[in-house]
C-alpha cells in the first residue's frame, strides 16, 4: 500500500518541483524537450492567475491618442521610439477588443530577422518557432489574460500566429491584428500586409524607423506612414522619446544615440 504525504511533505515536494521547473529541469534545458516545450516559457506558473483587467490608462496624452486611434480606426500605424509603450498598448487594445466581442480572434505577425536566425533552426512546431521572436507580445498578452486563459486561446486558433511570409493570399476578417516591429518590414512587405484588412477588422503596425535591423534603406515603416497619413480611415500616430515609460536613463542614452 502507498503511503501517503503528510501535509508538511506535500508542501516541501511541491516547492522542489516548482523550484526545478524554474530552473528548466523538468524541461531539459532551454527549450526542454521538443515534444514539451513550452512557447510561454512557463511564465506565471507559480504565481496566482492574473485576471483580466478590462481598463489600460495612459500615461501620457501621445499614448491616450494611441489608445483612441486604435478604438476609433481600422487602420492604425504607431511610430515611436523604445520603451514608448506601443506594444503593451496594441495588445491591451486588441485583447479588450476580443473580450467585448467586437472581433472573433487576435493575429500576431513580426518579422523574425531580430538574431538572424531562421525558424527552421529553432525546435517545435510554428508557434514554438516564433515564440522567441514574439515574446514581448506574450508577456503583454499574459499580463492582459493570464497564462491559463491565454493558453486555452492559443490552443483554440482565439489567438493566432502568422509569420509574415505566411499573409500573403489572406483575409483577414472579423480579427485584430498587431504587426510588432514593423521596421523589419520592407515597403513591399507593408503593403502586402496592409491590403490583407478584411471586413469588421482592425489592424495595428507598430515600430520605430531608426531601429532597423535591415540593410539601410530597405525598411518600408517610413515611407508607409507619410503616404498613408492622407488616408481617410488611417490613423499615423507619432510618440517621442518623452513618452517613453521604462526607466528615465532610455530617454537620456536615445536622445544621444
Amino acid at each position: 500500500m502507498t503511503k501517503r504525504r503528510s501535509r508538511q511533505e506535500e508542501k516541501e515536494f511541491r516547492h522542489e518541483r516548482s523550484g526545478r521547473e524554474r530552473r528548466g529541469e523538468a524541461s531539459g534545458g532551454q527549450f526542454g524537450d521538443q515534444e514539451g516545450w513550452d512557447p510561454l516559457g512557463g511564465a506565471g506558473l507559480n504565481r496566482r492567475e492574473q485576471k483580466y483587467v478590462r481598463k489600460v490608462r495612459p500615461q501620457n496624452e501621445n499614448q491616450a491618442a494611441l489608445l483612441e486611434a486604435m478604438a476609433k480606426d481600422n487602420m492604425v500605424v504607431a511610430t515611436e521610439p523604445a520603451g514608448t509603450g506601443k506594444t503593451y498598448l496594441a495588445i491591451s487594445a486588441a485583447v479588450e477588443a476580443l473580450e467585448t466581442g467586437k472581433v472573433d480572434r487576435i493575429i500576431l505577425s513580426r518579422p523574425a530577422v531580430e538574431s538572424g536566425e531562421h525558424l527552421g533552426f529553432l525546435p517545435g512546431d510554428l508557434q514554438e518557432k516564433m515564440a522567441p521572436y514574439l515574446r514581448p507580445l506574450y508577456d503583454a498578452l499574459n499580463d492582459r489574460l493570464g497564462v491559463k486563459r491565454l493558453k486555452q486561446c492559443l490552443m483554440d486558433g482565439i489567438i493566432e500566429i502568422a509569420p509574415i511570409g505566411f499573409m500573403r493570399g489572406r483575409t483577414l476578417n472579423n480579427a485584430f491584428v498587431v504587426i510588432d516591429e514593423a521596421q523589419n518590414c520592407t515597403y513591399v512587405q507593408l503593403k502586402m500586409l496592409l491590403t490583407r484588412l478584411g471586413w469588421h477588422s482592425t489592424m495595428v503596425l507598430t515600430g520605430d524607423p531608426d531601429q532597423s535591423d535591415l540593410l539601410g534603406g530597405l525598411s518600408g515603416l517610413a515611407d508607409i506612414a507619410h503616404k498613408l497619413s492622407v488616408v481617410q480611415g488611417v490613423s499615423v500616430v507619432q510618440l517621442t522619446n518623452q513618452d517613453i515609460v521604462r526607466h528615465p536613463l532610455v530617454s537620456s542614452m536615445l536622445d544621444v544615440l
